[in-house]
């Protein structure tokens, strides 16, 4: 099957063959010709597979009939990250080269003043995060009643980045007679019950199991020590290991240990750079725009290059840390074995991530192999446990005696003798000591002048040792 066999536009066909692509994926071939029928439609695929272009090429044929309107977008498309939505407006610029589209791209780091003036002039396709959308709408900036298309693209990772109650506001914000198109790698329950409140009779495509990963990607894992040390001694040690690495994408789950990884990997020598959600925009865009030409060989990054970043020849995926949600995992080695392409991913695991082992492999229905010697993770629980007893018991001559016993009249004679005698200080004031019947026996006092026991080191105040005042005569 061809494109030309999908229905699409001349105009669409032409730019298609000037791209270079001849035959539609599994997830074109569904979702192009239900789009077209103006059906909604629920497409599941694994990522990879070409998702974007499966609503990009039939929303250019949809559009080439009609104007846009000031302020007044003819569609929305919705993305969880910046990045994934500077691809999408690349994939309109590709394609729509024979059109004359007004496209929009509304994402944070960017001038509102700029992003108001594409707004004015009337855009035909809106691509946006949710939230710097509703910032535009807050301001009155923005009409939603106009949308024809809605898309909601990488939806799972619209619930984990908590976006859904962003959604479900724009949603109801737009017409209940638009056509929506709702695409996600992996169908959680949550997102389920959205599919089932947003779309109306929807054409289902799913090409591959859910929360399945390719069987392009090799999948191994490494074991390593704890030790941040150790972790990145064993990540070297598959870097070089690895004789057809071309490039790879590390990816890390926490900010604070990209930044450390990506200072040692290059003290080491290494050709890398680093991508995370705190950078700024221009320069995440720089980075992965070096990366795509090939001018840095490793990216250390967070998920934010895990979903949808269409880098065709990343040969290499490296978990640094195993992935706490199963399903990062799965767009994670996504990001290698792309378009037919063979690639293999490692993951690191230490001795603290069992838990979420058996997660991925629950997830994907399978057991991945280990390189090198697996880790037996109920030797290492063992050792942990060891670990932390020795670190909390006691010296055994500091053990308290909790041997409980009856008081004898030796013991209240050992407590008597053992209260110092200060014959030139008030009653009160004498103590006996805390534990009487452990205390050793002390020496009596008998020098002239009789020092109080208030303690071991405790000084005492000049005045409380003066003589009491005798009391007036009434």
């Amino acid at each position: 099957m061809s494109f030309n066999t999908l229905g699409l536009s001349e105009k669409v066909l032409a730019a298609v063959e000037a791209a270079g692509y001849t035959e539609p994926t599994a997830i074109q071939k569904g979702a192009i010709p239900q789009v077209l029928e103006r059906r909604d439609v629920l497409g599941i695929a694994q990522t990879g597979t070409g998702k974007t272009a499966s609503f990009t090429l039939p929303m250019l044929t949809l559009l080439e009939k009609g104007r846009a309107r000031a302020r007044m977008p003819r569609t929305l498309i919705l993305e969880p990250t910046r990045e994934l939505a500077a691809q999408v407006e690349e994939n309109f610029e590709k394609y729509g080269t024979n059109h004359k589209l007004n496209v929009a791209l509304l994402i944070g780091g960017v001038s509102f003043a700029e992003q108001d003036k594409k707004l004015d002039r009337g855009t035909d396709v809106l691509i946006a995060t949710p939230g710097r959308l509703l910032d535009h709408f807050e301001r009155g900036k923005l009409l939603l009643q106009g949308v024809e298309i809605l898309v909601i693209d990488e939806a799972d990772r619209m619930l984990d980045m908590g976006f859904i109650p962003d959604i479900e506001r724009i949603c109801k914000l737009i017409p209940f007679t638009r056509q929506t198109l709702f695409f996600s790698a992996t169908m959680p329950p949550e997102i389920q019950r959205l599919t089932e409140a947003f779309l109306q009779n929807p054409a289902q495509i799913e090409v591959a199991p859910t929360s399945s990963t390719s069987a392009n990607v090799t999948q191994l894992l490494k074991a390593s020590q704890s030790k941040d040390y150790d972790k990145r001694a064993a990540l070297r040690e598959l870097l070089e290991g690895s004789e057809d690495l071309q490039n790879a994408i590390v990816f890390c789950n926490r900010k604070r240990d990209i930044s450390t990884l990506f200072r040692s990997l290059e003290k080491h020598g290494y050709n890398v750079g680093c991508l995370h959600g705190d950078m700024d925009q221009r320069t995440r865009m720089l980075m992965l725009d070096n990366f795509r030409k090939g001018n840095i060989k490793l990216l250390v990054a967070s998920d934010v290059a895990a979903r949808g970043l269409d880098i065709p020849e990343v040969s290499h995926v490296f978990n640094y840390d195993v992935p706490t949600h199963a399903e990062d995992y799965v767009h994670r080695i996504g990001r290698t074995g792309r378009a037919g392409r063979k690639g293999v991913a490692y993951t690191l695991v230490t001795s603290g991530d069992q838990k979420y082992l058996s997660a991925i492999e629950t997830l994907i229905t399978k057991s991945i192999d280990w390189t090198g010697d697996p880790l037996d993770f109920e030797a290492a629980a063992e050792e942990r446990k060891a670990a932390r007893r020795a670190k909390t018991a006691k010296p055994e001559q500091a053990k308290p005696n909790t041997t409980k016993r009856r008081s004898t009249k030796n013991d209240k004679q050992d407590m008597a003798d053992s209260i110092i005698e200060t014959e030139d200080l008030p009653t009160q004031r004498r103590r006996p000591a805390r534990n009487a019947s452990s205390a050793k026996p002390q020496k009596r006092v008998t020098s002239d002048r009789l020092e109080p026991a208030f303690g071991p080191g405790t000084h005492i105040p000049a005045f409380l040792l003066r003589e009491p005042r005798p009391k007036k005569a009434s």
